[in-house]
Parts: structure tokens; sequence; C-alpha cells
């Protein structure tokens, strides 16, 4: 057996704005601890049994985002597919499904284990325990699917009923021990699978948590790469015909798999939940009790936060006085509260949320109104990350914009020109080099070059630390499409 991860990691980033933007949703912040959920997410695979390098599917514009984390981590991905548009669950598991098999050794056959970039899960030991519950059930062709055993009557997931017990276990001390192959019937309890139901009320799920026998449904699962394509085929041929359409004509770039996105585009968009789970009769679903939270919700953060004796969580530079069930979160400027209860406030580098923990759902209505009236939060913060390295928009008035610019070591920017505006750049910290009409200078701490209108230009970092500097822009337009590539590394061309 060959376990595969694949991690999803999709997103709109509206649901915990203003932290997470469009162009860098909550997966790839450090909302729970230092590392961020995608990180936590491929930290938790260490000890799994037979596990390999995770294939992560992501969007064209978080591909970077998805390498440098990974990077940081001293972890390699077994491929980081781009989907040119999103289609949901049921065809970005069957790309990863194809390119899975297409590698695949004959003697191992891939297994699929299906995660999102953004889930928390607090016991890693409880969550290495039921995937490998999991195994006898998916090594015998059936789908598996986690249920996580609820807490409270939450009206915000979907649930899962479950028949009949299949295998009959008990959890024994060191059965997540990863040095011998697990035995497969000495973890936990397999159920099959009687009704998936919908995101019920409230009085609805009070009884859901009454009867004992539902699960919420956490949109995680293992099967063989093989049993999914056929149920996929069974069940929605349509899906599985646009995804090998997609995959026949791959464009490897980098470390990256672009798809053909004409054949992509015409693919339906679909659950896995609609388009196999709720139609196949070997669907089952293993019990999860490891502290799981989809994160759904700055509420929902708040709920798995540490929390003071009055009911509040505090990131940050935070005062408070008089103030209790509260979650306050400071990046960069002092909070300060008094006198209030049941907020969530939440500092960014350019905007500030204040709302009631019973309506944050409704963050996705601000983000609407500001993607309405076209602003700039909704997609980016005033720091943007590159693969270069990133920037951070410091200050901006009429003709001029202030940027602090960091380019990791070794790194350097396209070779370009701009048309309305001109440059200076002031190092501050380690050495540039710059390419200026093909002529080339090396810079030091205090230097300073002028890049006028027009000029074709490079910089570089040739050195073995960050390089930072201040960059000093002045024109007429000072967008960021002012920008003609003639030269790449990371084929931007």
């Amino acid at each position: 057996m060959n376990l595969i991860p694949v991690i999803m990691s999709g997103g709109s980033g509206s649901r915990l704005w203003p932290q997470s933007r469009a162009l860098h949703p909550k997966q790839f912040l450090p909302l729970v601890n230092k590392q961020t959920m995608l990180q936590n997410t491929v930290a938790r695979l260490s000890g799994l049994y037979a596990v390999g390098a995770p294939v992560v599917i992501a969007n064209e514009d978080h591909r970077f985002l998805v390498a440098e984390q990974l990077r940081q981590m001293g972890r390699s991905a077994e491929a980081i597919i781009l989907e040119p548009v999103g289609r949901n669950t049921a065809p970005a598991v069957a790309l990863a499904a194809l390119k899975a098999l297409n590698q695949a050794d004959h003697k191992e056959e891939p297994v699929l284990l299906v995660l999102a970039a953004d889930h928390v899960i607090q016991d890693e030991k409880a969550f290495h325990r039921a995937v490998e519950a999991a195994l006898p059930a998916t090594m015998a062709g059936k789908l598996v699917t986690f249920g996580i055993v609820p807490t409270h009557p939450e009206t915000g997931y979907g649930y899962i009923k479950v028949g009949e017990q299949l295998i009959d276990n008990c959890e024994e001390e060191g059965a997540a021990d990863k040095t011998t192959e697990p035995d497969p019937s000495s973890i936990t309890t397999t159920y099959s699978v009687a009704q998936f139901v919908e995101k019920p009320d409230l009085e609805t799920a009070q009884g859901y948590l009454a009867a004992g026998d539902y699960y919420w449904n956490s949109g995680m699962f293992l099967f063989k790469a093989a049993r999914y394509l056929e149920e996929l085929k069974r069940f929605r041929p349509d899906i599985l015909e646009a995804c090998e359409k997609a995959m026949r004509v791959q464009n490897p770039d980098l470390d990256f798999i672009r798809l053909d996105e004409e054949a992509f585009r015409a693919c339906p968009d679909d659950s896995i939940d609609y388009a196999v789970m709720e139609k196949t009769t070997d669907a089952v679903v293993v019990p999860l009790d490891a502290g799981w939270s989809d994160v759904g919700s700055w509420s929902s953060l708040a709920d798995i936060s540490e929390q003071d004796e009055l009911g509040n969580s505090v990131q940050g530079d935070v005062l408070l006085q008089d103030t209790t069930n509260s979650y306050v979160r400071s990046e960069k400027k002092l909070i300060a509260t008094v006198g209030v209860n049941d907020l969530v406030v939440v500092e960014s580098d350019d905007a500030i949320l204040v709302a009631h923990k019973d309506q944050v759902q409704d963050v996705k209505k601000v983000v609407e109104s500001l993607k309405a009236a076209g602003r700039p939060e909704v997609n980016l913060h005033r720091k943007v990350y590159r693969p270069w390295g990133a920037y951070d928009a410091i200050d901006m008035g009429e003709r001029f914009q202030v940027k602090r610019i960091m380019v990791k070591p070794g790194a350097r920017l396209s070779l370009q020109k701009h048309y309305h505006r001109a440059e200076h750049w002031i190092v501050v910290k380690g050495t540039a080099l710059v390419e200026i009409d093909g002529k080339e200078v090396l810079l030091t701490e205090n230097q300073s070059t002028y890049i006028p209108i027009g000029a074709v230009h490079r910089l570089e970092n040739p050195g073995k630390f960050d390089l930072e500097l201040i960059e000093v822009q002045s024109g007429g337009y000072l967008g960021e499409d002012d920008i003609e590539r003639f030269e790449d590394t990371y084929g931007r061309v």
C-alpha cells in the first residue's frame, strides 16, 4: 500500500476576513500556532504508516504560497496540481487519483487520504488511530469518510447517520506505533453509512446529539484511488471524462502541474458527497474524536483558543478592561477594550473588524460589499507575498508610493520595465545585484540607485541572507499592471 495524502487548498478568503483574503486565504495563515494551517496539515501526517509525499490541489493564484510554505518546512510535494478554476472536491480528488495511478508502482496500490488544508486537529494520535482503523475497510474496497464525534448541537455542519457496526474493535496501547505494519483490526469501530443529512436547524441538531448515532461530516476521506474513479465513472462519468481530458495535456511548470484549461472549465462543479458518497453502496464511516474544527468563523476559532477565567481569548498586543467572552486579535497595534462582551475584534495591517460573536457568519457580507465597491482589501493585504519574497506597501500618496521589499537569498525578480513610473531603491539590509539597461551594479547597506521610466531592469539577491530595501515609486500611474516582463525565473512572462 502507498498512502498518498491529498490536501485540498482552495478557498475564497471570506469567512475570516480581514486576516484571510482571496489571494491569501486562511490555510496560509498562522491562526492557531506559529505554523500556518497548511503547514499544520502537512506536519500531522508524520508517523502515519506507509505515508508518502502529499499531492496538493491549489488554484493558480496560490501556487507560490504553497511551494514556499512547504519549502519552509523542508518538505516537498509529490505534485502541486493547479486548477485554472474551482470545480469543487469531486473533480479535485479525481485529478489526484489520476495522477496517483499514472505514477503508481504496480506492487503498491495508491490509497488516497483526502484532507482539507484549513482544518484543526488537536489530538494527532487519535487522528492517526482513526486513519489506521479505516485501512481494513479501505483495502476491502470501501470508501471511508471520517465522522466527527459531536460535542454540541452544531447547525453549521452536515451530519452522517451511522448504520450497522462492521468492525468491533477496542483501542489498544501502542496501536499508532509506526515501527511495524498496524494490525488491521486493532483500533476502533467502523460503521456503514445510513444517511447523509444537510445542515440542520437547532432543534434537529439537538435531536441528533441526543440520539448518539449522528456524527459531523468532516469532509475527510480514505479510499483506493482506483475505487474512487470506479464509483465516479458509475455515478458522474461526465466529471471523470472532463478530468481525464484535463490531465491528458499536462504542462509542467517548475514544481507545478498545469491542466488543460478548456477541458477543466467544461467540468461540472460537484462535491465528493453529492457525486459519489451519497450514491455508493460502499460508503462507511469511522468515528474521529480528536479536537477537530474546520475553523469556519472567528467564533469557532475562539472556541478552540485558550481562554482566561472570563472567557476571553487574546492574540498580540491586547489590553482588556471589564471585558468578557470576547476574542481580540492584534497584529501590530495595541487594542484596548472597555466594558464589552461577546465581541470579536480583529486588527490586520490595513483593516479592523468588530463583530458580535453571534453574527460573525455575516462577515461574508462585508467581503461582498468590498468586492462590489472594488476595494483592494478583499484580495490582498498590505504585505503581498511573491515567489521571490514579499513587499509591504507602507505609504502612498498622489503620484508616489513607498514599499519595503524583501528578496530571499538566491532569488531574483523578473527582467522588466515600467512605462509610467520611475523607482528609487535604497538598500537597508543585505546585498543587491541590480541590472539597469544591461549594466550591473552591486549595492550594499545604505547605498542606493535610480531606475528611470522605461529602463529595463532586474533586482537579485546574491547573498546568503534576506535582502531588504526601500523602494520609492513616482509617476502618473503606480498600478501593479504597469509592467512588461522579458525574462522570469518563475514563468510569469
